[in-house]
Order: structure tokens, then sequence, then C-alpha cells
């Protein structure tokens, strides 16, 4: 598995260094300190996770995190000193997965990059048939989602979020079942999470809601999605 570390700071590069060499003997990790270093990093060596450092010398973890996004779907992780809720939701909102904040145990950073990386190895079912509702088209076979024709990029946590509201279009899901399902059980509490993403995901989905169907929430319960 290879590893790559966004970070200025070499005792927390140290560290985390330090943490998979103990835990995952077979990890290789790859250390970037500023932001064009790590954009190179993630188009030329094809890590299997990023952790990334919200301060760095050139820009900042935000705008790394957007720029990998517009050309990889790899899972990233937030490491930040920074605890306001207004900086989580922000990193998600820029296609983080998941959000730690420093200091963080071995035991946390672990349990969170497994979790993440669960997520993305797990393979959702490869169910033979094609879902359309006016306009969006999702085939579930080759997981590609088109809108009016035009194909949708979604990240692996996006396109997980689609499925399970449309496999289950016209039923309410609650916010600790889409949780469950889509980011693991260790995260029943981060409703706000899902908010975020279902917002990225009703903007990569935009247009006429009676054209394509559309998500609905349904206030303190959770979502659902009603087909056209």
């Amino acid at each position: 598995m290879k590893i790559l570390v966004i970070d200025d700071d070499p005792d927390v590069v140290e560290v985390v260094n330090l943490c998979f060499t103990l835990r995952w003997p077979d990890a290789h990790v790859v250390c970037a300190s500023t932001g064009e270093e790590a954009l190179a990093h993630v188009e030329k060596d094809k890590p299997d996770i990023v952790l990334l450092d919200i301060n760095l010398p050139d820009t900042d973890g935000f705008h790394v995190c957007k720029d990998i996004r517009e050309f990889s779907d790899v899972p990233v992780v937030m490491l930040s000193a920074r605890d306001a809720e207004v900086d989580k939701v922000r990193g998600l909102e820029m296609g983080a997965d998941d959000y730690i904040t420093k200091p963080f145990s071995h035991l946390e950073l672990l349990a969170r990059v497994r979790a993440v990386i669960r997520r993305y190895e797990s393979q959702l079912p490869a169910v033979g048939e094609v879902f359309e509702s006016g306009g969006l088209r999702i085939d579930y076979a080759s997981r590609e989602v088109t809108v009016e024709g035009n194909v949708v990029r979604l990240t692996p946590t996006e396109y997980s979020l689609l499925y399970h509201l449309s496999r289950n279009a016209g039923r309410v899901l609650p916010h600790q079942t889409l949780l469950a399902k889509v980011w693991g059980r260790e995260y029943t509490d981060e409703v706000d999470y899902l908010k975020v993403y279902i917002r990225r995901l009703r903007q990569k989905l935009e247009g006429d809601p009676q054209a394509i169907g559309e998500i609905v929430s349904e206030r303190g319960v959770g979502y659902k999605f009603v087909a056209a």
C-alpha cells in the first residue's frame, strides 16, 4: 500500500511514518511538503490514500484537495490543527473523505484510514440492470452515471451514496442508515458528512428535478430519491 503524506512539518511526517511502519509493515510512505509537489506525486505515483495537511507553504490543503479531485478519486484524509466545524465542512466540500484534528492518536489515525480504505475497496454489487429517472441514467454494472446523455463524474463515495438512494427510490433512508452503508458504522454520528455529500451530489446532478428526479430531505429523519 502506498500512502502519500502532504505536510511540511517533519515531526508530523515522522509520527505518521512510524505509525504505519509499526502497524502496517507493507505500507510505503511517500512525502510531499508543498501543494505543487503533492499534485505531482498524486499524478505520477498513484497512491492508495492521501493524508493532507491544510497549512502548506505555497498554498492550502483545501485548494490542493480541490485540484486532486479534478483528475483523481484517490481517498483523501485531511489533517489539521483547526477544529472549527466550518473547516471540516469546507474540507468535505472540496472532496475530502475524512477530516482528522491534530493532535491525534495512532489508533485514531489507523482506524480512520482503515475505514476510508475499506469503503473504497468494497465493491458494490454489480447489479445487471439500469436505473432511469427521466434524463438520469445509472448503469449499476459499469457504475456510469449520465444526465441527459452527459457523463457525470462521481467519486466512489458520491456514487455509493447515489447507489443506495436510487436503489431505494421513493423510500426514506434514515441518516444513520446512509452513514453506515456509505461511510461505515464508525461514522453514524457524522451527519455533517452526509449533508455535505448530499449537497455535492445535487450539484453534480444539476438539472430540472421534474426531468431527472431529485434527492429530498425529510427533516430530522433522512433522505430519499424521488424519481421523475
